[in-house]
């Protein structure tokens, strides 16, 4: 049994103890040395005779798969699967897992951190108090404010409750909303429309669809509040990033946090020229613990899958 391993984080040496049970399960592991996604061509080369994938960020086309046909499973290292070919994957009998749920501390916290940096313009004055210059500025308080969640799952659900922390009343939009959860956890069950309206800071946790791809674009951010802040720790194509440096560039938006991009990595985006834009590199889940988890959750969904096994985070057979 051959298995690739390419998320960045789990590396040979520095992983042993969360790579143990794959060690014993397979017969060959080949890992991802290059320190970022595997490219389409490089891709085909790794999964030569491989007989499953632990996938990180790597985009899995329909050439890819038609380029590997003795892989059996592919078992996503985190909860999105919007860079696997899911009707690729079932035509070549292919069987995808993800890990819902366990990074989802992580993520929220880093939603959270780049939402203070803003606020408090934390990156600009520890840049500028290390050259020397002791310099300040106002920033804003989050208590009072209104926190507009799109997405309450596992990870939103962190982000309402850091919110509600900082005294932030929180409203959110959901297609597939919990309202009893939001009735015992004082969330505001809201459309889409009143929290793009309503909100001060707006945090977004939604997979990447055709349905969701620049969900946020010039006509969105003409109806958000003036100096509204958007958070985006989930896929960088929920946002058109043209219609949002134009909205920096008039004021309408704040600030901009984000962890993920268009085009990964960004290169020398045009986003960059604004203070208020604090970037980090899909960086949301790498936490000590959450790379255990979820870890551990895509080795045992892979093995599962190999043996023929029941599982319930099978999201494509």
């Amino acid at each position: 049994m051959k298995i690739l391993v390419t998320p960045t984080s789990l590396q040979p040496g520095k992983n042993e103890k969360i790579l143990k049970p794959l060690r014993e399960f397979a017969d060959e592991l080949v890992f991802n040395p290059l320190g970022r996604p595997l490219e389409e061509e490089e891709l085909i080369k790794a999964l030569e005779g491989c007989d499953g994938y632990i996938a990180g960020l790597d985009s899995i086309t329909a050439r890819v798969l038609e380029a590997s046909p003795q892989l059996k499973a592919i078992s996503r290292y985190g909860a999105g699967y919007d860079r696997v070919d899911i009707e690729a994957a079932k035509n070549k009998q292919v069987i995808v897992t993800n890990t819902p749920g366990v990074n989802a501390e992580a993520v929220g916290e880093l939603t959270f951190a780049l939402l203070l940096s803003i606020a408090r313009n934390i990156p600009h004055l520890n840049h500028k108090l290390k050259g020397g210059e002791w310099v300040r500025s106002n920033g804003i308080e989050l208590k009072g404010k209104t926190l507009g969640i799109i997405g309450l799952g596992a990870i939103g659900k962190v982000v309402a409750r850091c919110g509600q922390g900082f005294c932030m009343k929180v409203m959110a939009y959901d297609p597939f909303i919990n309202e009893e959860y939001c009735a015992c956890n004082q969330i505001k069950v809201s459309t889409f429309e009143e929290v793009i309206e309503q909100a001060d800071v707006i945090s977004l946790h939604m997979p990447l669809t055709a349905v969701t791809r620049h969900l946020l674009n010039k006509e969105v951010f003409d109806k958000m509040k003036d100096e509204a802040i958007i958070i985006n720790a989930s896929r960088g194509g929920l946002i058109n990033e043209d219609d949002a440096y134009e909205a920096l560039k008039s004021g309408k938006l704040k600030g901009l946090g984000l962890d993920a991009f268009e085009v990964e990595p960004p290169g020398d985006s045009k986003l960059f020229e604004f203070p208020t834009v604090i970037a980090t590199p899909h960086t949301g889940a790498h936490t000590r613990e959450a790379i255990e988890n979820m870890a551990k959750a895509a080795i045992q969904n892979l093995i599962d899958v190999l043996t023929g096994k029941e599982n319930p985070n099978i999201v494509s057979r």
